[in-house]
């Protein structure tokens, strides 16, 4: 009796505690007691704990998180992504969402943003930004933000580490089908001598004209009657890139910008790549110097088959030249724009784009047997003049296909 009476004459001469002095002792509070981790003038920053509000028979918090979830059907998602395609626009363009017609974050579908005095919107009244309206239209950067829109929803996720892109290709396959079977009628011989599997190294004359067609339809070649249907990939010249949409295009359906990294990657992983050493000065030929082989720049192609043991298939590709007869070619305007020349031919620039259209002429196309270089080493790629000695033996073995597949030809557009 003695402890209890001292320890409640204690408490009486204390008082309560610092953090509860001077409050109200009302129904339904509770006290905070601090702990050994809190001093006491903290305290009175804690929130009470337990429910802050009388329960009045709504739906808590945890009977919500614990409601059925309704699934959401393909055109419900689709709606909502175009609503948030819309008010990410309105932001681009420094408007709020309510500015565009969307919804606030977090707020109801239904409920529409007010207008300045105050009123709600129509039910009925299309957004502010919807796509295709008056203002969208005439804006600027319209067009390329729908055409940048379509291209990103049109690539797929199986594009490989050269930007080739199987889904573009299979879209453009009727058309290449189109121009090899019907348009150019092209003649293969000589398939057979491409291996079924493992590198190898096509080397081919450059012609086409301005736009030149020969790796595209060396490729449908390759893939339509190689028993095995092999894939060819074809090394571009830089201006192709500089070309408006033809870089990007061309890359997406089998290009590989030309360099000796680029093709000792695609050799390492055992690929079919086909090279053209004329380069640019091959497809800028005039006409009058049709069939004429170009220099071979300084041999990368045959470095390139000295150092990875690659087999080398010459080709020679005849037609190709008629096409888009080059007469002239304008150098010193164009240089400034990243392109070798500005064409002139019988229909271009005459009659604007459609001068660029390729005249329906009979392709033919021989590859010679493969030439290897198992006797060489390694080493042997830096030595400059057995380099230049091979690389001419395969530009006069190339020279030669050309010369009897012309001598047996009878018309430029029958064969």
């Amino acid at each position: 009796m003695g402890a209890e009476h001292d320890r409640e004459r204690k408490g009486a001469v204390n008082g309560p505690p610092a953090s509860t002095r001077g409050r109200s002792d009302r129904p339904g509070s509770t006290h905070v007691v601090p702990s050994i981790d809190v001093e006491d003038e903290e305290t009175r920053y804690l929130a009470p704990i337990g429910p802050t509000e009388p329960s009045d028979g709504r739906k808590t918090q945890s009977s919500e998180a614990h409601a059925p979830v309704v699934p959401v059907t393909a055109e419900e998602l689709q709606r909502q992504i175009r609503e948030l395609e819309t008010r990410l626009k309105s932001m681009l363009a420094g408007a709020s969402p309510q500015a565009a017609g969307g919804a606030a974050p977090g707020a109801p579908e239904t409920e529409r943003s007010p207008r300045e005095g105050g009123a709600p919107a129509a039910a009925d009244e299309p957004p502010l930004s919807e796509p295709g309206t008056a203002r969208d239209v005439l804006s600027t950067d319209f067009y390329l933000r729908q055409w940048g829109r379509a291209g990103l929803r049109s690539r797929t996720e199986e594009v490989d580490e050269f930007g080739f892109d199987p889904k573009s290709e299979a879209r453009y396959r009727p058309l290449f089908d189109f121009l090899y079977k019907h348009y150019f009628r092209i003649d293969l011989e000589g398939v057979e001598h491409i291996p079924s599997e493992g590198r190898c190294l096509v080397v081919s004359n450059h012609s086409g004209g301005p736009i030149p067609y020969d790796g595209l339809m060396l490729r449908a070649a390759v893939r339509r009657e190689h028993p095995a249907q092999r894939e060819l990939r074809w090394l571009a010249d830089d201006f192709v890139y500089y070309l408006p949409f033809a870089g990007t295009l061309m890359n997406r359906l089998g290009a590989v910008r030309a360099c000796q990294e680029n093709a000792e990657r695609l050799l390492a992983g055992e690929r079919l790549i086909a090279v053209f050493p004329e380069g640019a000065k091959g497809s800028g030929k005039l006409f009058k110097d049709r069939y004429r082989l170009q220099r071979f720049g300084r041999g990368g192609f045959i470095r390139l088959c000295l150092r990875t043991r690659t087999p080398l298939i010459p080709c020679a590709i005849v037609g190709a030249e008629e096409t888009n007869p080059l007469l002239y070619r304008v150098e010193h305007v164009t240089r400034a724009l990243g392109i070798p020349y500005l064409p002139i031919t019988p229909t271009f620039p005459a009659l604007g784009p459609l001068g660029l259209v390729p005249a329906p002429t009979k392709w033919k196309i021989r590859l010679a047997e493969p030439v290897r270089f198992d006797a060489y080493g390694p080493e042997a790629a830096d030595d400059e003049i057995l380099v230049r000695r091979l690389a001419e033996r395969v530009r006069a073995t190339i020279q030669g296909l050309i010369d009897d597949t012309l001598a047996t030809r009878k018309s430029v557009w029958f064969g």
